[in-house]
């Protein structure tokens, strides 16, 4: 039976088509089909009807953390005093910070966290999101002098800095239990930007998170279809909406891995087949990836997350050992007065690489990197395409995609990031994005605002 008809749609350029869907897959696609009487129909009005839009780098329950936590750097607060005032003015027994730079009070440890607010525990994390620091009241919950963890910076003295590099899950089961926050939010607002498919990107998730994110997607609070690249290899929702991806594999700056440790790491989730989805972020972490890929060989659907910084002569390698890059044009839009300022200048043409990748034939898919980075798709979209920073200066000219383009970044599937983009025929599934425009119109200036309904599995999510 025919569940839900939308007409007077513009499909791949054609307008007036009508899309038929039933038991959540599309049906039929074409023009002049006449819906069933008994199917309710949305009347497109001429607006573009396009696939779901996928994120293919999210972590979600930092998403919702953040926004119960205190924002701690720019643009909220820019100075000591600032910091200050807004550590003071936080509500509850401990506080959770977000967001900081060092531009705010220079490079935070204990001692200094302390000078800005000893009354409570507070936990400050650096907007990249790899590291905390904790002031004495936190280190001390945290037990943190007895802490044997390599993420744990000590001083000459072998004392603790307050410093934690890379060890989310680790510091959370050594403070006072909290449950995983609720992601209503996230994921309404996710819908509204016409966001039907995510991958969390979060390494090792720990059996609560995994219970909370699959709750969230069972219960309604994310109705997204989920692939998880911190879940066991075999794990799959019996509906199939929760999938498990690539094992994720995070090349710290703070502290390297060893060629022939990562080697071994790799070449075991090859081994056993699965593939792998590195962070890389800095020129020392690329080239060592590098290295390691040509020694133990690339596996279908091994992935480089971030590619903060591809140097220009190394964009071959990725093409000789298969790797496809998930990067994230919104840190341009976002940071890119900062890195203007602060990145060596020989590095800012290498900073988040896009049309470069594309034109080599790199697979290339988007994503937010939320909370770290922009979450709107649309904002993404913009980015890509113009790599204007917060001043209107463009960071990297070369790279800029043009808007179809930067689009298909979103569209293309879980498991096959940078892979050609899904579309919109018989026999897929009814993940779909009504626009209020025809595509062309929305592409002249991106904007989220132009979602005029979202469907995930033939089911209206939004509008």
């Amino acid at each position: 039976m025919t569940q839900l008809v939308l007409c007077d749609v513009e499909v791949d350029g054609v307008p007036g088509s009508t899309v038929e869907i039933r038991d959540g897959s599309i049906a039929e696609v074409g023009v002049g089909l006449k819906p069933a009487s008994d199917a309710a129909v949305i009347d497109g009005r001429g607006g573009a009807l396009v696939p779901g839009l996928h994120d293919h780098h999210i972590h979600l329950h930092a998403t919702a953390a953040e926004r119960l936590s205190v924002r701690c750097g720019p643009p909220q607060v820019r100075t000591a005093d600032e910091l200050a005032e807004a550590l003071r003015s936080a509500s509850g027994d401990s506080i959770r910070g977000v967001g900081y730079f060092e531009s705010v009070a220079g490079m935070l440890d204990s001692q200094l966290l302390d000078r800005l607010h000893a009354e409570r525990p507070v936990r400050v994390q650096h907007r990249s999101g790899a590291l905390w620091v904790l002031n004495s009241a936190a280190a001390a919950q945290a037990h943190l002098d007895t802490a044997d963890h390599p993420g744990v910076e000590r001083d000459d003295d072998g004392r603790p800095t307050g410093r934690v590099w890379r060890a989310d899950t680790w510091l959370r089961d050594r403070l006072p239990a909290t449950a995983p926050p609720t992601l209503d939010e996230v994921g309404a607002e996710l819908a509204r930007y016409g966001v039907t498919g995510l991958t969390d990107a979060t390494p090792d998730l720990s059996p609560s998170s995994l219970t909370a994110l699959v709750d969230a997607h069972t219960g309604g609070a994310v109705p997204q279809r989920l692939h998880l690249l911190g879940a066991p290899p075999d794990f799959v929702s019996p509906e199939n909406t929760i999938t498990s991806g690539p094992f994720k594999i995070v090349l710290a700056d703070s502290g390297l891995p060893d060629l022939d440790g990562l080697a071994e790491k790799i070449a075991q989730m090859h081994a056993e087949g699965r593939a792998v989805a590195v962070h890389c972020v800095s020129r020392e972490a690329f080239a060592l990836l590098v290295a390691v890929f040509t020694e133990v060989g690339a596996h279908p659907g091994d992935r480089l997350e971030h590619g903060a910084l591809i140097p220009a002569d190394s964009i071959d390698d990725l093409l000789r050992l298969g790797l496809r890059v998930v990067t994230q044009p919104g840190f341009i839009a976002d940071r890119g007065d900062s890195y203007l300022r602060d990145v060596d200048p020989r590095d800012i043409d290498d900073l988040y690489r896009c049309r470069s990748l594309v034109d080599a034939g790199v697979p290339l898919a988007l994503s937010s990197d939320a909370p770290y980075g922009p979450m709107d798709p649309w904002q993404i979209i913009a980015a890509a395409t113009t790599r204007r920073a917060g001043s209107g200066a463009v960071v990297g000219p070369a790279e800029r995609l043009d808007p179809l383009r930067a689009l298909a970044g979103l569209l293309s599937p879980a498991n096959d990031p940078g892979g050609p983009p899904r579309a919109i025929r018989p026999g897929e599934p009814a993940d779909l994005v009504l626009l209020d425009a025809p595509l062309a119109e929305v592409l002249e200036a991106p904007s989220s605002s132009a979602v005029r309904t979202t469907v995930i599995g033939g089911r209206i999510v939004h509008g």
